[in-house]
This record gives C-alpha cells, structure tokens and sequence, in this order.
C-alpha cells in the first residue's frame, strides 16, 4: 500500500494562522523570524516558515516549540488552540471548585 500524504489538520491550520499573526503582531519579517529560530538551534529558512504559514508544509513539535519560543509565546497550546476554545478553558479554570471542598469526599478516578 502506498504511503498516504500527510495532511495539516485543523490543529495545525489553526497554529499556521498564529504564527503568521503573531510574527506580524511583533513585527517581524520571516526572515528575521527563521533567524531567531535557527538561532535557538533549530535550523528553519525563511521559505520553511513561508511554507508553514501557507499551510502546504507540517510544522512538527519541535519546529513549533522553536517559533513560539522566538515569539515570545512560551505557551505552545496557544499556537494551536483555537481562540474560542482558549477563552472557554480559561473561564472554565476559574469557576471550577475542587469536588472535596463541595462534598468532603475524594473525586472518584
């Protein structure tokens, strides 16, 4: 059977968008950008990062954690979260009360 061609999935379209957004946000060419991550060892051309941010190259883990740390972004989930579902765990995270201070009796798992 012949190798099936990976796809970007949603995650990785979502993480697209946010690297090109937030590397215009700080203000920085890809060029510049690819600098930066090469410089923290993960070596990246500037066409490799074009092609991220088109969606016709998969970014993997390592290359994500390398652009979002030379984005000043060290929470890696950003880049791949959707907003709407940022904002929903975040509001979720404060109003959460802890089962045993509701009940006196442990969470079951």
């Amino acid at each position: 059977m012949p190798p099936r061609p990976l796809e970007i999935g949603p995650a990785g379209q979502v993480a697209a968008r946010a690297i090109e957004r937030l590397r215009a946000a700080r203000g920085y060419s890809q060029r510049q950008l690819s600098a930066r991550v090469t410089a923290l060892g993960r070596p990246m051309t500037f066409t490799q990062l074009s092609r991220v941010e088109r969606q016709v190259w998969r970014c993997d883990i390592d290359d994500l954690v390398a652009i979002a740390t030379a984005l000043g972004t060290p929470r890696t989930p950003s880049l791949v979260m959707p907003a709407s579902l940022r904002r929903r765990s975040r509001r979720g995270q404060h109003s959460r009360r802890s089962p045993v201070g509701q009940t006196g009796d442990p969470p079951d798992h």
